[in-house]
């Protein structure tokens, strides 16, 4: 079962948010999924195996230039995670498949995403599901 996550769900999303994003903090997390719950241009789909919380799913919409779209805005796939012993079953397909229908209806015809490099999991799993690449960037910095 999917179900959109509420702000009493900030807790329990979290919790499976720090299992995709371990060098952060639960409780910044936490933060991060309050505003996204509670903003007009985010959204948090959590999948429910019976009453165990199994994914999530984080979405945006994005207003400013998403490489290789053409529209504005653009709904985005911040973050996607299913526990391991509960993949190769289709609930991060089902869990994409609300995060696309929400960008739908808040007037969106691009939905798009991105992923590390060398994460050859994630873009396994972003070509299966019917995403193309844009494009492949190095990003650089330095201090002024």
């Amino acid at each position: 079962m999917i179900r959109q996550a509420g702000i009493n769900d900030s807790r329990v999303v979290a919790e499976l948010a720090i299992l995709l994003w371990p060098d952060n903090e639960v409780n910044d997390l936490e933060k991060e999924m309050i505003n996204s719950i509670t903003s007009e241009d985010g959204a948090v789909f959590i999948y429910y195996s019976e009453t165990t919380p199994v994914g999530f799913a984080q979405c945006s919409l994005r207003y400013d230039y998403v490489e290789g779209t053409e529209s504005s805005p653009v709904g985005y796939l911040e973050g996607i995670y299913v526990k391991d012993e509960y993949r190769k079953k289709g609930i991060g397909k089902k869990l994409l498949i609300q995060c696309e229908e929400w960008a739908k209806s808040k007037g969106c015809s691009e939905f798009a995403s991105d992923c590390e490099l060398d994460n050859t999991e994630s873009l396994k799993f972003h070509l299966q599901v019917g995403f193309e690449e844009a494009n492949r960037i190095i990003c650089f910095k330095k201090n002024l």
